[in-house]
C-alpha cells in the first residue's frame, strides 16, 4: 500500500469526485475514476492510500492528476477561479501588486500570499470580497517559494534592518499557512520587524499568541467605527466590532497594535475621535488614512482634499496630544538599494502569458523573470503578445497590448 500524506492538502469524497483542499479555502475536483485508474483508494483527512502500488508510481501519477485538474482551483469564500502560484508554476513573485513581492526602495519590504477577503468593505480600494463586481480571479502563493524569492531580495538590499509587512489585496489571516510564514520570516537575520494588516475578525486569543510566538511584532488593524451598527455597515458584512476590540486590547499586552481607520467624509466623521481616544485607553499606537478613490475600488463618498484632510489631523492632535501625521521616519524606514527594472516606459516587448489577470481583458505576462500585468489582452494561456510598458515604478509593471 502506498500511502501518500500532505501538510497543505485535504480530502474527502462528493459523489462522483474527490474534493481536494489547498490550504483550507481553496480547491479543486479529481474525478475517482481518474483515481482509481492508478489503483483502489482509501482517502483520510490529509493522506490518501493506494493498494497494490508502489510508492513511486502512486505519487508520480497522483502529481500528474494534480498538475491536470488544479487549473480548475476556486476559493471558497470568493467562489472565484484561483491561480496557484509555486515554485513550478512558471510565475515570478516580482511586478505584480496582486500578489508576491514589492520592493519600493525602502528597508520595507511587502509581501502578499493570498487574495480574497470575509468582508466587502464600502470603501475597499480593490473591490475585494464576495460582492466584487471587478475582480475575477484569486491568487494564493505556495509558502515556501515567498520566503525563497523574499530571501533572494533581502540579499540584494544588504541592509541589516528590515521589515516585512503581509499584506495584499486580501484579509492576510485567510492564508491557512500565515504562522509558519511568519515564523521562516522572522528568522531571516536582516529581517527585525514582522508586520501584518487585518480586519482582526478573524484572530482569536490562540491564534494571536501563535502569531506572537513565531515572530509577528505588530498588527495594524482596519477598524473603522465603534458603533455596532455602523462598522457592519461600513464593513459590508456581519462584522463584531465587540470581538475585534478585546482582540486589541489584548494583542497590545504582548505585541505593537496600530489602529487603521479610513476616514470616509460624510460616513465615519463622528468615530474618528472616538477611535483615538481608543487607541489612547488602551495604549496602541493609530493611523489615519484618508479615504482615496480608484477607479477600480468602491467609492461611497467623496475623496476628502488632502490639505483639509491634515487640517482634521492637526485639530485631532492638538485636542487629544497626539501625534496623527506620520512619516516613514516613524517606522524607522529608510531608503535602500532597490531591485533592478528590466524594462522602461513606453518600451515595447514580446511577452508570454502565464495566467488570467484579476480583472476583465487582463492577462498576467512574463519578462526577464518578473511579472506584467497586460490589458485589454484576450489571448490565451502561454501565447506570446508584443506589449507597450505604461508602468515601471517600484517594479510593478504594467503593459497594454499593442
Amino acid at each position: 500500500m502506498a500511502k501518500l500524506e500532505f501538510e497543505s492538502l485535504s480530502f474527502e469524497e462528493e459523489n462522483d469526485f474527490v474534493r481536494v483542499s489547498l490550504l483550507k479555502i481553496f480547491y479543486f475536483q479529481i474525478p475517482k475514476i481518474d483515481l482509481n485508474k492508478i489503483g483502489d483508494f482509501v482517502l483520510s483527512a490529509n493522506s490518501i492510500d493506494f493498494r497494490d502500488v508502489s510508492m513511486k508510481k502512486a505519487g508520480n501519477k497522483f502529481n500528474m492528476l494534480i498538475q491536470k485538474h488544479i487549473p480548475g482551483l476556486k476559493n471558497k469564500i470568493t467562489g472565484r477561479k484561483t491561480v496557484y502560484v509555486h515554485q513550478n508554476s512558471g510565475i515570478p513573485l516580482i511586478g505584480s501588486n496582486y500578489f508576491g513581492i514589492v520592493d519600493r526602495g525602502t528597508s520595507l519590504i511587502e509581501i502578499k500570499p493570498v487574495n480574497g477577503c470575509n468582508l466587502n468593505c464600502i470603501y475597499c480600494s480593490v473591490d475585494e470580497g464576495r460582492e466584487s463586481k471587478t475582480r475575477l480571479v484569486d491568487f494564493v502563493v505556495e509558502k515556501d517559494y515567498l520566503v525563497a524569492e523574499l530571501r533572494k531580495v533581502v540579499d540584494f538590499k544588504c541592509a541589516d534592518s528590515l521589515e516585512i509587512h503581509i499584506a495584499g489585496q486580501s484579509e492576510p489571516l485567510l492564508y491557512d499557512d500565515v504562522v509558519p510564514l511568519v515564523k521562516e520570516i522572522s528568522q531571516i537575520r536582516e529581517v527585525k520587524v514582522v508586520s501584518m494588516d487585518t480586519n482582526g475578525t478573524l484572530l482569536t486569543k490562540k491564534l494571536v499568541d501563535k502569531l506572537i510566538k513565531a515572530g509577528l511584532t505588530r498588527f495594524h488593524m482596519s477598524i473603522n467605527s465603534l458603533d455596532p451598527e455602523l462598522a457592519t455597515k461600513i464593513a459590508g458584512a456581519q462584522y463584531n466590532i465587540s470581538h475585534v476590540k478585546k482582540m486589541a486590547e489584548y494583542i497590545v499586552k504582548k505585541a505593537e497594535v496600530i489602529i487603521t481607520p479610513i476616514w470616509i467624509e460624510g460616513v465615519n466623521d463622528k468615530e474618528i475621535p472616538k477611535l483615538v481616544e481608543f487607541a489612547d485607553k488602551i495604549k496602541a499606537d493609530i493611523g489615519i488614512q484618508n479615504f482615496l478613490r480608484y477607479k477600480h475600488g468602491r467609492n461611497p463618498a467623496k475623496q476628502m482634499e488632502w490639505s483639509g484632510f491634515y487640517d482634521k489631523l492637526k485639530a485631532l492632535e492638538k485636542r487629544f496630544n497626539v501625534k496623527l501625521i506620520k512619516s516613514e521616519e516613524d517606522f524607522n524606514i529608510i531608503k535602500t538599494k532597490e531591485l533592478p527594472k528590466p524594462l522602461k516606459k513606453d518600451e515595447s516587448v514580446k511577452v508570454k502569458i502565464v495566467a488570467e489577470g484579476r480583472l476583465r481583458d487582463e492577462k498576467i505576462a512574463v519578462y526577464d523573470n518578473k511579472v506584467i500585468s497586460v490589458f485589454n489582452c484576450s489571448e490565451a494561456v502561454n501565447e506570446t503578445v508584443k506589449v507597450r510598458i505604461l508602468r515601471t515604478k517600484h517594479n510593478i509593471f504594467v503593459g497594454k497590448k499593442e
